[in-house]
């Protein structure tokens, strides 16, 4: 057998060792160490002289074996190498069988990643003293693209670290943390948990097979092969805030103080998201990655109308959405507006019928023709807007196949005081919560020491004796607000049984005056009902503002009386007037769950509403929502980026209030089919 013959085959082999492989690998052997068991593996009468070196003593081939003689892939937990194959020649198979075994010794150290588009020589000539020219094969192989790349240091280096992350997730990640976590989702009592579900099964799956293996060696090549393969979100998932919820439960932390250790860092208030830092190198990158990828039409956006959606992605759609009462007559219409014009008590609906989102949209909306949204002040901070791209056949930058994406109120989803509660570590499931905020009204620093009271039948509950005998405690309490950061107290009741039937009032004290003028926004929540106050006035030094009283009867049974308007005060945001009820255009899901679409991330129910135009300047994108080699590789750049860059205005934009299917909500609508009814769904 020629030596030709011998590495045609083994080119022949490398390919099909690539053909399902998601990355190749490289043996931690010595270079020149495999160069010289290459020599030696040959029978001596097969590797004789040849005038001053051994027949097989070739530059061209020791360089390529260095290179490349200790490439491998790993295919269901196996190595397997560039010499794992047969030759057809008993001579040469003794060769090939030496060098797999001698790579196999050895364990995997790297990713195997290189610029060049092949490895070796193919051929070189010599011209003999006669004038003849022969010609001498070595080894050489053409790379796919899963061996190249054009910064092949900085991949590897990344491709590594993911290995480590993955690895060490599966050493120290427990059965039972991913379980407990899972669980918590499944009953929807865990903040934007939803959202990571799938990854979380992913890796349960993972850990259930990398706990079978029986030696570290099949462990080390098992992390290897999986997660060159997973996504990020499955290899890396010890390094989010969901790995930090895992980590703490698997280290023996408490259920509920990893939970609130976890939410501390998902609440709103932390998604804030801070000017980037960024490099003109950094900039001149992602603009070559963006134009190399083809999304540079991509980057314009705009708000996105009706006729921008195919009819698939939508629930609902109100044909003729007209501003006056449905069916009403002219005469009719004039009163209907005067009535309009009055807030609605949200209170008066709290016993109308109940149902879920999901059967909302399965069994109500097929028969619904016309739709209200009961649009109450708590909703102010869900409202949304979808966005387009500017040049309608712009490519997708986001990890689903549309080029829409939506964007909340303050480019943040669910900014509410109750989030920044938590995150200041207070309780807020308990039957009874009292809670305040100030300091925060962007620009403005207000450093006053606000204090929330509560007097009740079992004492007076403030900064002075936070926990009386009911249950009632004051769990939070802040004296120095943080510049940027909103301050908040909290007051909450765990258990009714516990509490003395009376009168439980609630008021807010400025203890020290240091200039504040922001006022405060409260919460009192109970029965499911929360009841919101804006009180923007500045408070004097000492000066009470007395918010409700809320009484227990002797059933057992909240009441409440109210000193201050909740959230029956109207005001106009984004065109609407708030507490009343506004007409529906479009219901659908967010573009990330869009018919043909994979579930990738949270689901939102979006209600887009008739005559709402957003008066802000939304990001057009986030990084989550970006593809991997735009928001992870450039990471800095996008999100400065999506910060600048500016949604152009459209006629008819598509505006409106939307809700994760990860937190509870509810809303209050109105939908005429057959007949008019009024209902409340629940997220």
């Amino acid at each position: 057998m020629k030596f030709k013959e011998f590495r045609d085959r083994m080119q022949e082999h490398f390919q099909q060792m690539c053909s399902g492989s998601a990355r190749l690998f490289v043996a931690d052997v010595d270079a020149d160490s495999l160069w010289d068991a290459y020599q030696d593996a040959f029978p001596e009468s097969a590797n004789l002289m040849y005038r001053k070196k051994r027949e097989h003593d070739c530059s061209a081939c020791r360089h390529f074996i260095k290179q490349a003689g200790g490439l491998a892939a790993i295919k269901d937990g196996k190595v397997e190498t560039i010499w794992d194959f047969k030759t057809g020649d008993a001579g040469y198979q003794l060769v090939a069988d030496a060098m797999d075994r001698y790579v196999k010794r050895f364990d995997i150290k790297d990713v195997y990643l290189t610029s060049s588009p092949s490895v070796g020589q193919d051929h070189s000539n010599e011209m003999t003293a006669e004038g003849h020219v022969i010609r001498y094969n070595h080894f050489y192989f053409d790379l796919p693209a899963i061996c190249r790349s054009q910064k092949p240091d900085s991949q590897t280096g990344e491709l590594r670290t993911t290995m480590m992350v993955f690895s060490r997730a599966l050493n120290e990640l427990k059965m039972d943390a991913v379980d407990a976590v899972l669980e918590l989702i499944d009953s929807n009592t865990l903040y934007r948990g939803l959202e990571n579900r799938q990854a979380l099964l992913s890796f349960k799956r993972e850990l259930e097979a990398y706990q079978k293996l029986s030696s570290h060696r099949k462990q080390m090549l098992f992390a290897w092969e999986h997660s060159a393969k997973l996504p990020p979100s499955v290899t890396r998932i010890r390094n989010t805030a969901l790995g930090t919820l895992l980590v703490n439960i698997s280290e023996g932390m408490d259920l509920d103080c990893a939970v609130t250790a976890y939410e501390s860092i998902t609440a709103p208030a932390n998604y804030r998201r801070p000017k980037p830092v960024y490099t003109n190198k950094m900039l001149d990158d992602a603009r070559q990655k963006i134009a190399e990828l083809g999304y540079m039409d991509s980057l314009p956006r705009r708000f996105a109308a009706l006729s921008d959606i195919t009819v698939q992605n939508i629930l609902f759609v109100d044909r003729d959405v007209s501003r006056a009462v449905f069916g009403a007559s002219e005469g009719e219409s004039f009163f209907g507006g005067m009535e309009k014009s009055i807030p609605l008590d949200p209170k008066k609906f709290e016993r109308v019928e109940e149902i879920g989102i999901d059967d909302f949209i399965s069994k109500v909306l097929p028969t619904t023709r016309k739709m209200e949204v009961l649009f109450e002040s708590r909703l102010s901070k869900n409202l949304v807007s979808l966005i387009a791209p500017k040049n309608r056949d712009a490519k997708s930058m986001f990890k689903w196949d549309n080029p829409f994406s939506w964007a909340y109120t303050g480019n943040m989803a669910d900014s509410m005081l109750k989030q920044n509660v938590k995150n200041a570590g207070g309780k807020v499931d308990g039957v009874l919560r009292f809670s305040i905020q100030w300091n925060d009204l962007e620009g403005q620093w207000d450093m006053n020491d606000e204090d929330a009271h509560c007097v009740e039948p079992a004492g007076h509950i403030y900064f002075g004796k936070k926990l009386v005998s009911s249950g009632g405690n004051l769990d939070v309490d802040i004296i120095v607000p943080k510049k940027g950061v909103p301050a908040v107290e909290n007051i909450t009741w765990p258990d009714k049984a516990r509490m003395h039937p009376g009168e439980y009032f609630f008021f807010v004290r400025c203890y020290s005056c240091q200039g504040g003028r922001t006022g405060f926004r409260a919460e009192i929540e109970f029965d499911g009902q929360v009841y919101a106050y804006d009180y923007r006035t500045p408070l004097k030094q000492g000066e009470d503002v007395k918010v409700a009283t809320v009484t227990l009867d002797a059933n057992r049974n909240f009441s409440i009386c109210e000193h201050l308007n909740s959230s029956l005060s109207a005001r106009t945001i984004w065109g609407l007037t708030t507490n009343q009820f506004v007409p529906v255009s479009v219901v659908m899901h967010s573009p990330n769950h869009w018919a043909g679409e994979k579930g990738i991330g949270a689901k939102h129910t979006l209600f887009m509403l008739d005559g709402c135009r957003n008066d802000e300047q939304p990001n057009p994108f986030y990084n989550e929502f970006l593809k991997d080699e735009l928001g992870r590789e450039h990471r800095r750049v996008m999100e400065a980026l999506g910060a600048k860059a500016h949604v152009e205005d459209m006629e008819g934009q598509l505006s409106g209030i939307g809700f994760s299917h990860t937190q509870r909500g509810k809303v209050i609508v109105k939908v005429h089919g057959a007949t008019e009814r009024v209902m409340k769904i629940k997220f």
